[in-house]
């Protein structure tokens, strides 16, 4: 069986720089889900054209459009690039040109030319959930986040908020805290 050695982050993408290439469907695609998780996060778009749907969500989060054709000059002050445009040639380019800054980089539906995914994400108040299928399948990925977003109590972020409480409260050393944070939630997973 193949392995899925991908290291799962959690990023704090108001402190990042993105910058995201292109403005058609799968531009929007990614923009979407990146506000979705993450509405407070600095992005800048950069492309020939823009689709209506892209620029009315770009305005209703402040998103800075540039409406240009790409130039490296662009990556300049990025941590994160992602390519959507529909250009293998450009690309590949970006590509290039974010490695020599040594930036990370996702071009769509490229794997070999991705050093992270976006996997599927579950978000429900303080719990986030992220669902990687190695790039393999984002539909599966996409069918995952569904199924968590059903089973998962909408009132989960109630218990996870009382137990932050809680674990302020208990005395001892650490592993006195683990073990008595272990007992009180055992009980959320019944085999």
């Amino acid at each position: 069986m193949e392995r899925n050695n991908l290291y799962p982050i959690f990023l704090k993408m108001h402190k990042l720089q993105v910058l995201i290439v292109g403005g058609g469907n799968v531009a929007l695609e990614k923009l979407t889900f990146l506000l979705k998780s993450s509405p407070d996060a600095n992005v800048q778009m950069v492309a020939t054209f823009f689709r209506p749907e892209t620029i009315a969500l770009a305005n209703k989060f402040e998103i800075d459009m540039i409406t240009l054709a790409y130039d490296d000059a662009f990556l300049n002050k990025k941590d994160l690039v992602i390519t959507a445009t529909d250009n293998l040639e450009v690309n590949n380019r970006i590509y290039a040109d974010a490695k020599q800054r040594n930036l990370l980089v996702n071009v769509a539906d490229t794997p070999e030319l991705c050093d992270f995914y976006l996997g599927g994400i579950v978000t429900k108040g303080n719990i986030k959930i992220a669902i990687s299928t190695n790039g393999k399948s984002p539909t599966i990925a996409k069918r995952l986040r569904q199924f968590f977003e059903d089973v998962i109590p909408d009132n989960i972020d109630d218990l996870v908020i009382n137990l932050n409480h809680f674990r302020k409260t208990i005395k001892g050393n650490f592993e006195k805290k683990v073990s008595r944070l272990n007992k009180i939630t055992e009980t959320l997973i019944n085999k």
